[in-house]
């Protein structure tokens, strides 16, 4: 089981690092829910969180560069399990380009399918080392 949480996270994050969006998109449930540090409400689901990165896209011309991922970690609780660990991601946008360094947890669950996939993420700063 941990095996297949760590499979589908690196699938999740290369995604995410390539820009391979629908790819990226399609690693969640449709109800998943998201917090992050940068936006002020949570983020109700997978539409949503992919309406507010077109708006990121149209009003800043964000994109990913890279991201890269560490220090992972998977707990199993059944059907469910909890994924965290260390990224480090470059964006770049009409301001020019920085870097990164946050800590994420995301909460998969498996599918009746047998696919993992993610029903919360939570994103924040890294503590400086």
């Amino acid at each position: 089981m941990t095996d297949e949480v760590l499979k589908a996270a690196d699938a999740l994050v290369s995604a995410f690092g390539e820009g391979r969006l629908d790819d990226y998109f399609d690693a969640f449930t449709p109800d998943a829910t998201f917090v992050f540090h940068t936006t002020s409400e949570r983020v109700a689901s997978t539409a949503d969180y992919r309406a507010l990165w077109n708006r990121w896209v149209a009003e800043d011309g964000f994109r990913i560069v890279r991201c890269t991922s560490a220090d992972q970690l998977v707990q199993p609780f059944g059907d469910t399990a909890v994924f965290s660990h260390r990224v480090e991601t470059t964006v770049a946008t009409t301001a020019g380009e920085e870097t990164l360094r946050e800590r994420e947890t995301i909460v998969f669950t498996r599918q009746d399918s047998g696919r993992w996939l993610a029903v919360h993420e939570h994103l924040s700063p890294a503590p400086e080392a």
